[in-house]
């Protein structure tokens, strides 16, 4: 068998059942389930700590209307966690070495974050196309140039951070061969 140096951010197959299904589906298992007695578990303690350390340390930053996104961030840091903290089991692979799923997190979230800029704050939004003191001349071409660079950005993001984590993981397969 001829094996290249890409072939390590393939999913493994067992049984015709991709492995990371497996991996994914695993940690729900661990999730008590809800009874009488449920706060008093001592792992579903541990989990509503964290959750609540992490909640915490995303909120600080923000403002009392920023708050409303502590639902999709504290999800979001989770799922990136557990996602990560799965390329360390062995026979798996990190999901977000692939170009789709760094895309697919991107994409959407730059999206809202240009959406509601635009809809709270739209002159400060539509500000950020022209650079301030810009000659008159240049105005129409920089608005385009500048349009161009926000609407690139999620793809251009997406294409270096699997590009680091590639060039990471292809480092190490070609310095323990």
């Amino acid at each position: 068998m001829n094996l290249s140096f890409f072939d390590q951010f393939t999913s493994p197959y067992l049984l015709g059942i991709p492995l990371i299904l497996l991996s994914v589906l695993f940690p729900t298992l661990l999730f008590p389930t809800p009874n009488n007695r449920w706060v008093t578990n001592r792992l579903s303690t541990l989990q509503l700590w964290l959750l609540n350390l992490i909640t915490k340390q995303l909120m600080i930053p923000l403002s009392k209307k920023g708050h409303k996104w502590a639902l999709i961030l504290t999800s979001l840091m989770i799922l990136l966690l557990t996602i990560n903290l799965l390329g360390l089991l062995p026979y798996t692979f990190t999901p977000t070495t692939q170009l789709s799923m760094n895309m697919a997190l991107a994409f959407p979230l730059w999206l809202a974050t240009l959406l509601t800029g635009l809809r709270n704050q739209p002159t400060t939004s539509l500000g950020h196309l022209l650079p301030e003191g810009t000659p008159t001349p240049l105005i129409p071409a920089l608005i385009m140039i500048e349009t161009a660079s926000l609407l690139i950005r999620p793809l251009a993001l997406g294409v270096r951070l699997t590009a680091n984590l590639t060039a990471g993981h292809l480092l190490i397969q070609l310095i323990s061969t």
